[in-house]
C-alpha cells in the first residue's frame, strides 16, 4: 500500500516494533528509511547515531537507508524528514511511558501523529515479537468522508495481504439530546441511532461490520482486541495537507489495543 516509508527508531524495542510494522504495510518495492532524531551536531554524537541505526537495521534484517536527523524534538525532526523525502507513511513505536512520564517527558508517538505531512502508523508494543501477516484489519466508520477514506485504505491494505476487513461504527448522543429528553426517551433515541448505523454498515460490501452505542475512543480501543491493525481517518489542512488527528485518534494513540494507522484526507488510495 505504501511505497516510501520513514521509520523512527531510537534503539529501544518500540523502534523495532515500528520497523516490523513498516514491513507489513509496505509494497514489495518499498523504499524504507530508518531515522534516528537527536539534538546534537557534535561529530561523536552523529557517529553514535549512525552506529545505532546500522545496528537496528542489521538486527531487524531489513534493507533500508539509514539517516541521522538533528532536530530539537523527535516529532519535528520526523515531520521535516518525511516532507523532505516525500514519504507517504511515517511509522513509530508506541510510547511506553506512564501518564506522569508523558506529561514530563513528552509523548513521541503523539508528537509524530499530530501535524505529520503524511499517513502515520503506530506499532503496538511487542509487535516485532508477535506479528505475523495481517489477517484482521479494522476500520472506524461513521459515514463521514474521513471514514470513507479509512475504509478505502483498509480495503487496499487487505487486497495486498488477503486479510479480512471489519468495521465498527460507534454511536453517541449529541449533547443537545440530553436537554430535551427524559431517560426512557434517551434510551429509545440511542437505540434508533444504533439501528440506523447498523443499516448503514450492512450496505457496505465485503466486510463484517457492526454498530454500538458508547464513547468512540473507548469502544474503538476495545475493538482493537480483535484486530491486527485499526485504520482511522483524519482531517488535513494547509498547503501540504498535514494530518490533524482529532480527539478520537489522539485517544487511540494512547489506548488502542492493536497497531494504529491514521490516514489524512489527502491520502487517497491508488486505483
Amino acid at each position: 500500500m505504501f511505497t516510501n516509508i520513514l521509520v523512527g527508531v531510537d534503539g529501544r524495542p518500540s523502534g523495532r516494533d515500528a520497523i516490523a510494522l513498516a514491513g507489513s504495510l509496505g509494497d514489495a518495492d518499498v523504499r524504507l528509511t530508518l531515522a534516528y532524531v537527536h539534538g546534537s551536531e557534535v561529530a561523536e554524537d552523529v557517529s553514535d547515531s549512525d552506529k545505532l541505526l546500522e545496528q537496528e537495521r542489521v538486527a531487524c534484517g531489513v534493507e533500508a537507508d539509514v539517516l541521522s536527523v538533528v532536530s530539537a524534538s523527535p516529532g519535528r525532526g520526523l515531520h521535516e524528514q518525511a516532507e523532505h523525502q516525500g514519504a507517504d507513511l511515517l511509522v513509530v513505536g508506541s510510547c511506553s511511558r506512564g501518564a506522569f512520564g508523558r506529561a514530563m517527558l513528552g509523548d513521541d508517538a503523539r508528537a509524530a501523529l499530530n501535524g505529520a505531512p503524511c499517513a502515520v502508523a503506530i506499532a503496538a508494543r511487542g509487535y516485532a515479537e508477535q506479528h505475523t501477516q495481517l489477517k484482521r484489519i479494522g476500520v472506524a466508520y461513521n459515514g463521514s468522508p474521513e471514514s470513507a477514506l479509512a475504509l478505502a485504505g483498509a480495503r487496499e491494505l487487505a487486497a495486498g495481504t488477503g486479510a479480512g476487513v471489519y468495521a465498527l461504527e460507534v454511536v453517541s448522543l449529541p449533547p443537545a439530546a440530553y436537554g430535551g429528553l427524559v431517560a426512557p426517551a434517551i434510551g429509545d433515541y440511542a437505540k434508533e441511532l444504533v439501528e440506523e448505523a447498523s443499516d448503514r454498515i450492512a450496505q457496505l460490501p465485503d466486510l463484517d461490520g457492526r454498530a454500538v452505542y458508547g464513547l468512540a475512543g473507548e469502544e474503538l480501543a476495545a475493538f482493537g482486541d480483535q484486530l491486527d491493525i485499526l485504520v482511522v481517518g483524519s482531517r488535513g489542512y494547509g498547503a501540504v495537507r498535514r494530518l490533524v488527528a482529532g480527539s478520537t485518534a489522539d485517544y487511540l494513540e494512547r489506548h488502542a489495543r492493536c497497531s494504529l494507522l491514521v490516514l489524512p484526507r489527502s491520502a487517497a488510495p491508488r486505483t
